[in-house]
């Protein structure tokens, strides 16, 4: 007989409480693994060398500096790479900064070794290729050179100018006259564009010649914006041609003709000037359209005509060289920008059909002022109105002066025999014999008569001293119209052939 016991049910535990005073194990487990967890969700891909890390600056020390990657480990900057930037680079570095960084390695036996100044030479390399893209022009310095061409830094790197690439290395120098330029061109600044990008084989290559028209036409206009008519500036001739001077105002080309280089008379430009002086001009005309400047350096120069009525009075003689003959008469330079005509009407006594018969260009001569007004630059000068005493005495110290030089020099009267002893044995080279024993003109009543006869022959041009025009000149062809006296002919030129000149 079998007795059945009843079976008893399972026993349920109570939930544990959990509370501060009664831990649990489990959790603690469950916390470690979450907090493992989370670590590495926080974990980047592990980095490999050559990568490119934004990273933070956790401390500086005398060791290197410690850098938080947002990884399990931290990136080092070793010494030996603080050393290749600059004083002021490691003195910007502070803690809490956030710094690109190059991953060097990531083996355990080195650790996690990384580089501010790599990261620095990778972003040059960058904005070389950026460059090479958009051909954006930029300036740089010439460093030094070899056989192949220039030398010029871009931020970190070093790139290299082909000489076939240099605009001043023209095909036809020999290789020592090529290795002389380019030693000059050290320390020059030259408009540059990128041409060639390769960091896998370290090539970075420039081109001024690309470059160069670009970078001119962009510093012209920049410079146009900035000036304007009546200013005064400065600039260096950058090159000579007879009609004048170009002169560079740092981005742009200004001519300066040759009747603007000064108030005396000159037939060429070297005279007064030479390339690669520097000079002061004022801004007479400026076209930003067809960006063109026209130049002039004689009006920044005092004007020898306000001070000439108190050098200068009527009757008075004087020693003139004779600059240009004219159909009408001659122009004589009586002082350094101070021109008087010399009528035809006043060479003789006699009738005069060829001026070139009694003066020539060059010649030195004893003239009597007949006409003055210092207010509108004219001088009448007269050959005929000097005495013979006058002549005499001034032949014979010019005699004295000029003796031994040849008569290349201009006096064809003054360096002839010494002079004669008595007045009966000079005669002037304008007349005759028999007008040589006439009475010379010389009261002022005469003079002025003589001044009224010029001033009733010729008719009025612009004043030697007005300022001459490049752009719309005048044509030096001979006509029937007779200046006044004492006045010169307006400059010849043509202004737009010669601003095409320069291009």
């Amino acid at each position: 007989m079998s007795t059945d016991y009843p079976q008893s049910e399972p026993e349920i535990e109570e939930p544990t409480e959990v509370s501060p005073d009664n831990p649990v194990e489990v959790e603690e487990i469950s916390f470690a693994e979450q907090l493992e967890h989370l670590l590495d969700a926080h974990d980047y891909e592990l980095p490999q060398p050559g990568d490119i890390r934004q990273g933070v600056i956790v401390s500086v020390t005398p060791q290197g500096i410690i850098m938080d990657l947002g990884l399990k480990r931290d990136g080092i900057v070793q010494p030996s790479d603080l050393e290749k930037l600059t004083p002021e680079e490691r003195a910007e570095l502070k803690p809490n900064d956030e710094v690109p960084v190059y991953i060097l390695s990531t083996s355990d036996s080195d650790g996690l070794i990384v580089s501010i100044y790599m990261a620095r030479v990778s972003q040059d390399w960058e904005k070389a290729e950026e460059m090479l893209e958009s051909s954006e022009i930029f300036e740089g310095e010439v460093i030094g050179y070899n056989k192949g061409g220039l030398i010029v830094p871009f931020g970190r790197l070093r790139g290299f100018i082909p000489a076939s690439h240099v605009s001043s290395l023209t095909p036809n120098l020999d290789e020592r006259q090529r290795q002389q330029r380019m030693a000059k061109m050290r320390g020059q600044e030259l408009p540059l564009k990128v041409i060639e990008v390769n960091q896998l084989r370290r090539r970075l290559v420039f081109s001024q010649r690309d470059a160069q028209k670009e970078w001119d036409e962009a510093q012209k206009q920049s410079l146009l914006d900035t000036l304007e008519e009546g200013q005064t500036v400065k600039g260096r001739i950058s090159s000579m041609r007879d009609f004048g001077v170009f002169v560079n105002l740092g981005g742009a080309d200004g001519l300066i003709h040759v009747s603007e280089l000064s108030w005396q008379r000159i037939n060429h430009p070297n005279e007064i000037v030479k390339v690669g002086d520097e000079i002061e001009a004022y801004i007479v005309k400026l076209d930003k359209e067809n960006q063109r400047i026209s130049l002039s350096r004689k009006r920044i120069l005092p004007n020898p005509w306000h001070t000439i009525a108190q050098e200068y009075k009527q009757g008075q003689l004087v020693e003139g060289k004779v600059t240009r003959i004219v159909d009408y008469g001659a122009f004589v330079e009586i002082t350094p920008g101070v021109e008087g005509l010399l009528h035809v009407s006043q060479l003789s006594r006699s009738s005069v059909e060829k001026v070139s018969d009694v003066i020539r260009e060059g010649e030195t001569h004893l003239l009597r002022i007949v006409s003055l007004d210092a207010n509108k630059q004219r001088i009448g000068l007269s050959l005929k109105a000097v005495t013979s005493k006058e002549q005499i005495e001034w032949m014979a110290n010019r005699t004295d002066m000029e003796e031994g030089q040849p008569e290349a020099e201009g006096m064809r009267e003054t360096a002839a025999a010494p002079a004669p002893s008595s007045e009966s044995e000079i005669s002037e080279p304008q007349a005759t014999p028999e007008e040589t024993e006439t009475p010379v003109v010389t009261d002022e009543a005469e003079i002025s008569s003589a001044a009224e006869d010029i001033e009733a022959t010729v008719e009025e041009t612009p004043a030697q001293g007005e300022p001459v025009s490049t752009e719309d000149e005048p044509s030096t062809e001979t006509t029937n119209d007779e200046p006044e006296a004492g006045e010169s002919e307006p400059a010849a030129g043509d202004q737009e052939n010669l601003e095409g000149a320069s291009e």
